[in-house]
């Protein structure tokens, strides 16, 4: 039975959870996590740290870690959308208790768990989650923990700050955890379009959504009160996304890509006012791309993405962009005020979506997405390492850049040209792990310059990618390389001198630089 706010029962305080099947569940964080046992597989909300369940998680890191304290064997399986907040990553890492993670991590205690083989971790493109996960690959989901804006009368979840896969975990979870969050400001529902029309082969259908701003959802989660074992009450902002201030390096790159912008624009391959819809990862660069935007001759962009920067928020205020689709809001402390305090222009602006849909391949081609993504390196023939320093040790994980570097219409990859002080070149002769080859990388960006490698064949792209994007001080050494394998018999195609492909990588880890001594 549904009733009014007005009419609950005195079990909560809160005016979020209208309907009384979900008011007969509300308990505390640390009652809820009892129906998370040893061995299950627990799928949590969360989107680059927006969403991310502010209670549950810290009260079953602690019961891990009391459980192992006391000897007992606790540890979990973790799915998430992406990363989540930094502390909910590092509370879990430390107890031990996860024994595998999927499909995104960007914290330092995790990562060392994982490099160091406590951790088992599955990085996978971010399209591919939901789909996997009904597939089985993972086995069964046991328990969702899930944050929420509210639920309606008719028993409906109002989406909170990202959607990420949340809708996956609500339909997949034998029992769900709901945290109503009161934070997260009432004006932001509207601003969510949840798509229920996915399926697997061979029941697939078409997703009509030819425009950035199209509908083809409706506003909130359904789930099955029956499955909804408790309710959380939390009133916590979402952590903040760190902003790294932009700098030098970031301003050169973003001015590359600028001037590339307006290049293809002259040559009739881009929409002079509007360009094609924007896609960024996150970091200084995606940002100051994004405000050189507005100096630039453009009005009514729009952007369809997994997150929505601070650089973004700014955009949509001064009208150089439209309309901005995304998976999540990824906010500095900044950010988080100014969209709640102007949440009534932004909801007519914003749209959030289920992150099998914002990275949806079919999508992205469809639109045209212009993908511009991070790197740690790339090789002189267009190779591209996003994930794994010196070719082992994670970092993050793909993420979703290769969602939007197969599939977009132009897919560019972004990095200062060198790392710790000049000691590390980002273009090397080879990478010694490829998460986007060759064929889907068509630009790559320094601060030194732009790499056009669009028709060009492999010996013409070496020499465009030194010249271009190689730091001064690898120059000579990466030319002297390429001039000595296309000198040797045999090299083909591709040259490359196989007993020194990897020196660069070699000589750091020896000598603690890249340069030849």
């Amino acid at each position: 039975m549904s009733i009014s706010a007005a009419s609950a029962p005195p079990i909560s305080n809160s005016t979020r959870i209208r309907n009384r099947d979900f008011l007969d569940k509300v308990v505390s964080a640390e009652e809820a996590v009892r129906y998370i046992h040893p061995g299950d597989t627990v799928a949590i909300s969360g989107f680059a740290s927006a969403g991310t369940p502010k209670a549950v998680t810290p009260a079953l890191a602690e019961r891990i870690r009391r459980a192992r304290a006391a000897g007992d064997d606790f540890a979990i399986d973790l799915l998430t959308g992406a990363s989540v907040s930094a502390e909910t990553e590092r509370l879990l890492a430390e107890t031990d208790g996860v024994a595998l993670r999927m499909p995104y991590q960007s914290e330092a205690t995790a990562r060392a768990c994982i490099n160091a083989g406590r951790m088992d971790y599955v990085d996978i493109h971010l399209s591919h989650v939901a789909q996997q996960v009904w597939e089985g690959y993972y086995g069964r989901i046991d328990v969702a923990v899930v944050e929420i804006a509210g639920i309606t009368e008719s028993g409906e979840l109002i989406a909170a700050t990202s959607v990420g896969n949340s809708k996956t975990w609500l339909d997949m979870a034998e029992r769900i955890v709901l945290e109503v969050n009161s934070w997260i400001p009432e004006g932001l529902a509207g601003c969510h379009d949840i798509y229920y029309g996915t399926a697997l082969p061979p029941h697939r259908t078409p997703i009509l959504l030819t425009g950035v701003d199209d509908r083809i959802g409706q506003p909130h989660f359904v789930v099955d009160p029956e499955r909804v074992v408790a309710v959380v009450e939390t009133h916590a902002p979402d952590s903040p996304s760190k902003l790294t201030p932009q700098d030098a390096t970031s301003e050169a790159i973003a001015i590359h890509v600028l001037d590339f912008f307006g290049h293809e624009v002259s040559a009739g391959r881009l929409p002079a006012d509007t360009l094609l819809p924007l896609q960024a990862g996150i970091g200084n660069v995606a940002n100051a791309v994004l405000a050189g935007l507005s100096r630039g001759p453009y009005q009514g962009l729009t952007c369809y993405s997994e997150v929505i920067q601070d650089g973004m928020l700014q955009l949509i205020e001064d009208g150089t962009v439209r309309f901005a689709s995304a998976t999540a809001l990824a906010l500095s402390e900044s950010g988080l005020d100014k969209l709640v305090n102007n949440i009534d222009f932004y909801r007519e602006r914003i749209l959030l979506r289920p992150q099998e849909i914002s990275n949806h391949p079919e999508i992205v081609r469809r639109l045209g997405i212009i993908g511009m993504n991070g790197m740690l390196e790339a090789d002189i023939y267009g190779n591209v390492n996003s994930t794994h320093v010196m070719g082992t040790r994670i970092m993050n994980g793909i993420g979703g850049s290769g969602d939007f570097a197969r599939n977009g219409y132009l897919s560019m990859f972004l990095s200062p040209s060198t790392a710790r002080n000049g000691a590390i070149s980002s273009i090397v002769p080879m990478v010694p792990h490829v998460d986007h080859t060759e064929h889907d990388v068509q630009v790559l960006v320094t601060e030194q310059g732009l790499a056009d490698l669009r028709g060009l064949s492999p010996r013409r792209r070496s020499r465009v990618v030194i010249e271009k994007c190689a730091h001064p001080d690898y120059r000579a050494e990466l030319t002297d390389y390429v001039d000595r394998a296309e000198a040797t018999e045999g090299t083909g195609h591709t040259p490359h001198l196989l007993g020194e492909a990897f020196g660069f990588h070699q000589r750091f880890e020896q000598t603690g630089s890249m340069h030849a001594r």
